[in-house]
């Protein structure tokens, strides 16, 4: 294609090299989502390390995850005005700056402002992959690409733990964020090669105002419910919670009333975009929750090291990916009233299986659990995305782009927090019964042994880590004490594992139900929905050569 000509949505078919695109989007996206997933295997490196008390944790991860949801709908929307090729090379750069950042850091307050850097990166490129992405195929070629796209998400969230893994084998925990630098830098190149500088048509304004009002919502939400549920919901989380419905409630009517508004209320109002966007939250809540304590499982219980979590999580991976390559005929065949709540309930099915773990549980039976959830998520996850960008209009991609990404980080965070905190909570109680029979065990002992001993079981309460490592350190001088102490920790987190299971699979089922009757029943192709504020398609510049 020649330089600065404008390409008809149907005229773009005939660019060969549309896939070779679709692989620069899909790079870009892998980054983002193993920023996450990859902290998992890595953060107990970094903790010991950087001496990480409970709170500096907490900041190592919502230092990326806040922000990066928060302004998502924002990024997206500057993206349209601004040109979502070059938002994608500005997000990547900015992405790769806080990973040198954090791989030179030797501070938790480094840390934490490299993956600030990095979750504001983040936003700005994954509306920005999805606008392109929309922008790039023509509509009878969207569905087979979202799939991949979507799949690219599902191979991200156990790829993350096993780079991670297979680093820390040979290196420092710094090495996984510098490992983000040369997929950066390979993508920033290809992307100035293969995508097109796409734009929106509009010529009004941003809506500054429903942008800023947008971040609060979802920033200030986020926050509520992650420290609300770490640290108890008296102080900041309760205020946080009613800022967040304020400035909800005044973005709702800003937007309505506003010319031009960030987002059109009316899309997500719409059935099939509603319905679509609930089901993206409700499966990456349940999604990350799970793979949030499956890990700790696999290091802590069963004792495998970072590479051999890596490993076994890759069956989900897969999984995902086979799912979504059926997802799109099936949804063409039966409609996104069947196919969305189908995968919803097969996800949930596979979280049902893991509240039967108990102490004496192998890999096996998470094997069958990852696969059933992997599965679920690949024929649920790709029509729903289709189904949100069909719902928008040519201008509105990256907005589009912003509500499913936003949809995916509110879940992933809420995932965490909620699903984490019930784990927690459970391990506590069942820990609080269990080490009273270990301490009773060990009666009649001088006082300073007595002490040191209630010293050790409390630290094992705090996390099942914690209480692994304590079994460790006490074998050396107590083998009947360690043994007694490693089986309720064991016992507890396998009971605690089966309640937040039980969480996961229920809030899967209430949204495959509420889904089911959230969409309509009528077989509507999702297509980019007219738009009435434009009078032509919006132009596709090709890309320099």
């Amino acid at each position: 294609m020649s330089t600065n000509t404008e390409v008809a949505t149907e005229d773009r078919a005939a660019d060969p090299r549309r896939w070779w695109a679709l692989g620069v989007l899909c790079v870009s996206l892998l980054v983002v989502v193993m920023a996450n997933t990859s902290l998992i295997v890595a953060l107990p490196s970094m903790t010991r390390d950087l001496g990480l008390d409970s709170s500096g944790m907490q900041w190592v991860v919502d230092a990326y995850t806040v922000p990066c949801a928060a302004l998502m709908l924002l990024c997206g929307a500057v993206g349209d005005r601004i040109g979502r090729r070059h938002a994608l090379v500005g997000g990547l750069a900015l992405f790769g700056a806080g990973a040198i950042v954090g791989a030179v850091a030797d501070t938790t307050a480094g840390v934490i402002v490299a993956r600030l850097v990095m979750g504001v990166g983040a936003a700005v490129i994954m509306p920005a992959t999805l606008a392109l992405l929309v922008a790039i195929f023509p509509r009878h070629e969207r569905a087979r690409a979202i799939s991949l796209w979507a799949a690219t998400s599902g191979l991200a969230i156990a790829v993350g733990p096993l780079l991670s893994g297979a680093l820390l084998e040979v290196t420092e925990w710094g090495s996984t964020f510098l490992v983000n630098v040369p997929i950066v830098v390979i993508a920033v190149a290809a992307a100035f090669w293969l995508l097109p500088v796409s734009r929106s048509t509009a010529r009004s304004p941003i809506d500054w105002v429903g942008g800023a009002l947008s971040v609060i919502t979802v920033g200030s939400l986020v926050y509520a419910v992650i420290d609300g549920f770490h640290s108890g919901w008296a102080g900041s989380p309760t205020v946080l919670a009613i800022v967040a419905m304020a400035a909800a409630i005044a973005f709702v009517v800003w937007e309505r009333r506003h010319p031009a508004p960030l987002l059109n209320i009316r899309r997500i109002t719409d059935r099939t975009v509603g319905g679509a966007t609930l089901a993206v939250l409700m499966l990456f809540l349940a999604a990350f929750g799970v793979i949030y304590f499956v890990a700790q499982h696999f290091q802590s219980v069963f004792g495998y090291g970072a590479l051999e979590t890596g490993l076994r999580l890759l069956p989900l991976a897969f999984a995902v990916m086979i799912g979504s390559v059926v997802s799109s005929p099936l949804a063409t065949r039966v409609g996104l009233r069947v196919v969305i709540p189908a995968g919803m309930a097969l996800a949930a099915i596979g979280a049902f299986v893991l509240t039967a773990v108990d102490a004496g549980s192998e890999y096996d039976h998470f094997l069958v659990a990852l696969v059933a959830m992997g599965l679920g998520m690949g024929l649920a996850d790709p029509p729903a995305t289709d189904a949100i960008m069909g719902g928008f209009g040519e201008s509105e991609l990256g907005a589009a782009g912003g509500v499913t990404d936003t949809s995916i980080e509110l879940g992933g965070s809420l995932g965490i927090a909620v699903i984490g905190s019930v784990l927690a909570a459970e391990y506590r109680n069942g820990m609080s019964d269990r080490v009273t029979a270990v301490t009773d065990g060990v009666s009649g002992q001088p006082p300073e042994v007595t002490a040191a001993i209630a010293e050790a079981t409390s630290m094992a309460s705090e996390s099942v880590g914690a209480g692994s490592a304590v079994a460790t350190d006490v074998a050396a001088t107590s083998p009947a004490l360690a043994d007694d102490l490693r089986v309720a920790v064991v016992d507890s987190f396998a009971a605690a594992v089966g309640t937040a299971s039980a969480v996961a699979g229920a809030v899967l089922i209430v949204g495959c139900v509420a889904v089911a009757l959230v969409i309509p029943a009528r077989r509507r192709p999702p297509t980019s929905a007219p738009d009435p504020t434009e009078t032509a398609t919006a132009p596709v510049r090709s890309p320099s050569r």
